[in-house]
């Protein structure tokens, strides 16, 4: 089905599009999908956002002055237009919405202007695309008819069910959340229309927990990948390094998780190394020019996470022919690092090779790896089996920690992981070497495998950044966004966390890396960690390209591609390496002398395009705004998926503990309350202001304290406080203390 975001999408792409054209590229051929279009098209020129020329080609209108943005809407009922990029927000009034959802894709049109530090106002005039088609709500009856309420507050409007849906009215002691379908959203005076597909009984039942949170994240649980067919690989000229040691090294517990890269070593004379990155080759397996597998690829960009397995992005069929196995040869697609004898990256080189897995790596090697006290001998029970290939793993080891140390000397800030105690989020809190480096990056830690690749991986998504930027090629990346400094007024929220005294620079900022240091007690300095965390901005993929404004030409970029198992801008940017390799013009036209393009040392000798334009034109439809957006999308539902799942499961931790009381950090203040962290649990809570009955208490947030006026005793983060499990909420991921 078309939505107004893939009209306007398709006229960007083009200088004039013809009506048939424009319903073949939508795949619209049914009349009544056509009456459909007539409107949209119709209601867009109205508002002078598209316009029919005299060739009857319908165009958009450049200088519109409308926005394209997302609707963001708190719990308070306050909404705003969220154009990203850095651009200021635009402020809605709920009566302006007009209809439009928390996530929606809209086009905006400013109103008023802003001023000060009040953000510009809007209205919104076209709704392009619904984030919600699926609604989580509760089912009440209201003047005799059955109504759809959303559980989540964010969402302001009513969906109207029929009669029969009656049966599923909410009933607290059943926790009964419903599905329900959109069959017709909310327009003009007409109400949203909908009918219940599916019930959750959730209390008492864990097992409805995944369906429940990715359901409220608008992830589809399953779809069919079967259709995505595992290509055969055609013959082709590459290095067969199947002789050699390659080694995967693999934290995650689940058969079916994302698949990862192998890491090869190669000593040299004078000390020096070759470092090989071996990548899952799925550049080839995949027809990444079949709209058919796009369609189907476009259902999830990412594997998630699930319990006791994972959801992947890519069919059984393709993870099978491409995995890496022990002792089976298989194609890859290799980054060489040349190395001097400081570790420092000399040269690369991109190849198609042949590989062999000699032995997967888990967390106990690594464990006793760097907990022997001695190189020379080899005590260990679990070493004595890889006794072999323990010089090229203290190599691989020592070469990524020398990666790391140089990202902290360049200024970077390392945050321990967040210890998990519920089983069952295991793989939630092994380190994801695919995800994108957040501003910060996770410790080393010798219990988890998976944090030794991470270096290495940076290194190698960056390098092909800077490959691919110089020879003006387009890529999906990221501009790692770090924060070197807190603020004074933000020292002031932690300075209980810290024990010593604070010397602030001339601008009243300290370093993040300091105020770790300043931090002596273990368990004050593990929830500072996770407050920092907090100060730093999920990184947006965007698309990277040589025609970058002046103020970003200086930026450095990251341009993931070495675990394309894991998602879909990791797999674009291997098929434009892939295609460098096999189709790039290694010379100018009439110049007998090639270069390889796919070296570092050709990099300024090329002044050339090096793709015709039909591969061009293939990378341009994988590399292009709307699908960025989309990465964009999913990537923020995922987000949302992981930590609301983590939530739920430590809600149903403490449900089974209610009653019972424990020793706890305030971690937050509020005008409403305090939170509050039972280390021992690893859980949150909310001991809110009412149940503070031995005096009235106000919030003054330069203190970031709540304080009673008559007794002036104070609530302040870092405080030690004793409280007791009192109630849980399910459907809000809540937990309700109070002080004992």
């Amino acid at each position: 089905m078309f939505t107004t975001s893939s009209i306007i999408d398709n006229l960007n792409q083009s200088e004039g599009l013809e009506y048939k054209k424009l319903c073949r590229l939508l795949k619209i051929t049914k009349k009544s999908d056509k009456d459909k279009l007539d409107i949209a098209l119709t209601a867009l020129e109205k508002l002078e956002i598209i316009n029919k020329n005299q060739d009857d080609e319908y165009t958009c209108i450049k200088d519109s002055d409308h926005f394209v943005a997302k609707i963001r809407c708190s719990s308070k009922g306050y909404c705003f237009a969220v154009r990203g990029m850095d651009k200021e927000d635009i402020y809605i009034k709920e009566n302006l919405l007009n209809y439009a959802w928390n996530g929606d894709k809209v086009l905006v049109r400013i109103i008023k202007e802003g001023y000060r530090r009040r953000s510009p106002e809007g209205i919104v005039d076209c709704i392009l695309e619904r984030s919600n088609q699926i609604l989580l709500s509760k089912v009440e009856i209201i003047n005799n008819d059955v109504y759809a309420i959303p559980i989540d507050d964010r969402i302001l409007s009513k969906i109207k069910l029929p009669k029969e849906n009656k049966k599923y009215t909410f009933k607290p002691e059943n926790k009964n959340i419903v599905k329900v379908n959109i069959d017709r959203f909310p327009i003009g005076q007409e109400e949203g229309l909908g009918h219940v597909i599916q019930e959750l009984k959730l209390n008492n039942n864990e097992e409805l927990d995944i369906d429940f949170v990715l359901s409220k994240s608008n992830i589809v649980k399953s779809y069919n990948l079967n259709n995505i067919e595992s290509k055969k690989i055609e013959k082709r000229e590459r290095i067969d390094l199947a002789d050699k040691n390659s080694y995967l090294f693999k934290s995650w517990n689940s058969d079916n998780c994302p698949m990862l890269p192998m890491i090869q070593i190669e000593e040299g004379e004078n000390k020096s190394t070759k470092l090989w990155i071996h990548t899952n080759n799925l550049a080839e397996r995949l027809d990444l020019n079949s709209k058919k597998s796009l369609e189907i690829l476009f259902n999830g960009f990412e594997s998630l996470p699930l319990l006791n397995d994972w959801q992947n992005y890519l069919s059984e069929a393709v993870r099978n022919d491409s995995g890496f196995k022990s002792g089976e040869k298989n194609e890859a697609v290799s980054l060489c690092l040349h190395l001097n004898s400081d570790n420092e990256i000399t040269d690369w080189s991109f190849h198609l090779t042949l590989v062999k897995c000699s032995i997967i790596i888990g967390s106990d090697h690594t464990d006793a790896l760097l907990s022997r006290k001695s190189k020379t001998r080899i005590t260990s029970r679990v070493l004595k089996p890889i006794k072999e290939y323990i010089n090229d793993l203290d190599k691989i080891l020592e070469i990524s920690c020398s990666f790391r140390q140089k990202h902290l000397l360049d200024g970077k800030v390392e945050i321990p992981a967040q210890i998990n105690k519920i089983e069952l989020l295991d793989e939630f809190f092994i380190h994801n070497p695919a995800e994108p480096y957040k501003g910060y990056f996770a410790s080393l830690n010798k219990e988890d495998c998976q944090t030794y690749l991470s270096p290495i991986l940076h290194e190698a998504n960056l390098i092909w950044f800077k490959h691919s930027n110089q020879y003006g090629l387009k890529s999906a990346g990221y501009s790692p966004k770090g924060i070197d400094y807190i603020n004074a007024n933000e020292i002031i929220k932690y300075s209980e966390f810290i024990e010593n005294d604070i010397e602030l620079n001339e601008d009243g900022n300290l370093s993040f890396s300091k105020v770790i240091k300043l931090c002596e007690d273990d368990n004050k300095k593990r929830i500072l960690h996770k407050l920092l965390i907090n100060e730093f901005k999920e990184n947006q993929i965007r698309l990277i390209s040589n025609n970058l404004d002046n103020d970003e030409s200086e930026k450095i970029f990251i341009s993931p591609w070495t675990v394309p198992g894991y998602d879909f801008t990791n797999l674009i940017n291997q098929y434009s390496i892939f295609n460098m390799i096999i189709n790039g013009k290694k010379s100018k036209k009439n110049n007998i002398n090639e270069i390889n393009i796919s070296e570092s040392k050709s990099i300024k000798l090329v002044n050339w395009d090096i793709f015709n334009s039909s591969i061009t034109k293939n990378l341009d439809a994988l590399f292009n705004k709307f699908i960025i957006d989309k990465l964009n999308e999913y990537k923020y539902k995922v987000n949302q998926y992981k930590s609301n799942l983590i939530n739920i499961k430590k809600v149903r931790k403490a449900e089974k503990l209610l009653g019972n009381t424990y020793s706890g950090f305030i971690i937050s203040v509020q005008t409403y309350g305090f939170f509050v962290e039972i280390s021992e649990l690893n859980v949150e809570g909310l001991v809110h202001v009412s149940t503070l009955n031995n005096d009235w208490y106000e919030y003054r947030s330069r203190q970031n304290l709540l304080i009673g006026r008559k007794s002036k005793k104070s609530y302040k983060v870092g405080d030690a406080i004793e409280v007791k499990i009192i109630k849980v909420d399910i459907l809000k991921y809540q937990i309700d203390l109070e002080l004992t």
